[in-house]
């Protein structure tokens, strides 16, 4: 039986690897030959590094072939790294060894359910996953992120405009997701967001219960 929000639409994603099978193994290889060649890969992870303290739980959500949770991991973090795409695990887990990679929907994490009942100091959300997300299932992502949280836990997400997410558009799925927006920027390396910046990040925490 079809997940209920497939029904409604698939992520981008999904559509790509639909068209072009060999989509996934060519983004692999594409990081892969970016590394070989000294290219730095690693300003997401850097970012998401200067937030937490060492030894800090950390979940890549939507972990592609695992480049910014192998760097985590490499600097002593704890890393669970969840994607909807099995080809893309697979290389993270051959690439970057040590983090619990899992094949998963975002719209459905639950990862209790699979044994992983500690909730995260951070998660991370790069590479325009968010962009890349059913747009019917956005909010519901950003509130089980939310839910995985540990008490004074951050999550952020970063992407680009011109992927048919606008940014007014995700704040008020962040808001609709029980979450706040604590800082937004232009870039991962700490310029600010303008009214002409095509990209945000944004550091999200969960809204305060009264």
């Amino acid at each position: 039986m079809e997940k209920e929000h497939e029904l409604v639409d698939r992520s981008g994603w999904d559509e790509l690897t639909s068209k072009n099978p060999n989509h996934s193994r060519w983004y692999i290889e594409r990081f892969r030959s970016m590394a070989s060649a000294g290219d730095d890969l690693a300003g997401e992870a850097r970012f998401v590094d200067a937030m937490v303290p060492r030894s800090a739980r950390i979940l890549d959500a939507g972990c592609g072939s695992g480049r910014v949770g192998g760097f985590l991991a490499d600097a002593g973090h704890t890393v669970v790294g969840v994607d909807g795409d099995p080809v893309l695990i697979v290389a993270a887990d051959e690439d970057h060894p040590g983090p619990t990679w899992l094949v998963g929907d975002l719209a459905e994490l639950d990862l209790p359910s699979k044994g992983i009942e500690e909730g995260f100091d951070a998660i991370v959300c790069a590479g325009n996953v968010m962009s890349f997300l059913a747009p019917s299932t956005r909010r519901e992502v950003l509130t089980r992120l939310g839910r995985h949280l540990r008490l004074h836990g951050r999550i952020v997400v970063g992407f680009g405009s011109g992927r048919g997410y606008e940014f007014d558009h995700f704040r008020e799925d962040v808001k609709a997701g029980e979450l706040v927006s604590e800082l937004e920027l232009g870039s991962w390396d700490l310029r600010p967001l303008t009214d002409d910046s095509d990209f945000i990040v944004a550091v999200l925490g969960c809204r305060p219960r009264t």
